[in-house]
C-alpha cells in the first residue's frame, strides 16, 4: 500500500473523473483552502446543513432516525451549537477506483477551533458526495464556511483489487447525493 502524491491525484481526477468539481491546485486567498494538496484533497462543504435540535427530546437512533432530530438549512454559513452536531455534505462528488482507500480527515483550521470531522473511510468503488459530520466540542456557538474547505481526503493505493468492492456489494450509500441520512 502507499498513500498517492498531488500527481497521482491529478491524473485521476482527469482521467477518472474522480472528484468532480475539480481543483488542480491549493486554492486560498480569503477561504478556508480547498483542492489538491502534497499527498491528498482539500474538499469543500456544501451550502445544506442538518442542524441537531432537541426540540422534540427525540432519541437519536439509527436503526430508526426521525428527520425531526435536526433542522435543514441552506445557507453560506451554519453555526453549529454549543456540544452539538451537524450533517454536511461535499460540494465534490467522488468516483473510487477499486484499488483506492480513501480516509477523510478533518482540516486544522477547523479542528483549532474546536470542530471535529469524522474520521470516515470512502472505500473501493464507492461514489457518491460524501456525507460530513461535524462535531462542536465547545461551549460556544461555532461557524462552518459553505463552499470553502472543511476535510481532508488521503488516498491509499492498495496492492491488488479487493475481491469485492462497495460497487460489487450494493452498498446502502452507493451513487448518494445531498446530505444522506442513517441507513440500515
Amino acid at each position: 500500500m502507499s498513500v498517492q502524491s498531488d500527481k497521482w491525484i491529478i491524473q485521476m481526477a482527469r482521467e477518472k473523473d474522480m472528484i468532480s468539481p475539480f481543483e488542480d491546485k491549493q486554492v486560498r486567498g480569503d477561504k478556508i483552502s480547498f483542492g489538491v494538496s502534497s499527498y491528498g484533497y482539500d474538499a469543500r462543504v456544501s451550502d445544506e446543513f442538518k442542524i441537531f435540535t432537541n426540540v422534540n427530546s427525540e432519541i437519536v437512533d439509527p436503526k430508526n432516525f426521525k428527520s425531526s432530530n435536526f433542522i435543514t438549512k441552506n445557507s453560506s454559513e451554519c453555526i453549529i451549537p454549543p456540544n452539538s452536531f451537524v450533517l454536511a455534505r461535499t460540494v465534490e462528488y467522488f468516483k473510487i477506483p477499486n484499488n483506492i482507500l480513501v480516509i477523510c480527515l478533518g482540516k486544522s483550521t477547523y479542528a483549532r477551533c474546536g470542530i471535529i470531522v469524522n474520521v470516515t473511510p470512502l472505500e473501493p468503488g464507492w461514489e457518491g458526495h460524501v456525507t460530513l459530520e461535524f462535531s462542536n466540542t465547545t461551549p460556544l456557538p461555532a461557524k462552518i464556511y459553505a463552499n470553502e474547505g472543511v476535510a481532508q481526503f488521503v488516498f491509499i493505493k492498495g496492492n491488488e483489487d479487493p475481491a469485492v468492492s462497495y460497487a460489487d456489494r450494493n452498498g446502502k450509500y452507493q451513487g448518494q447525493k445531498g446530505v444522506t441520512l442513517p441507513k440500515i
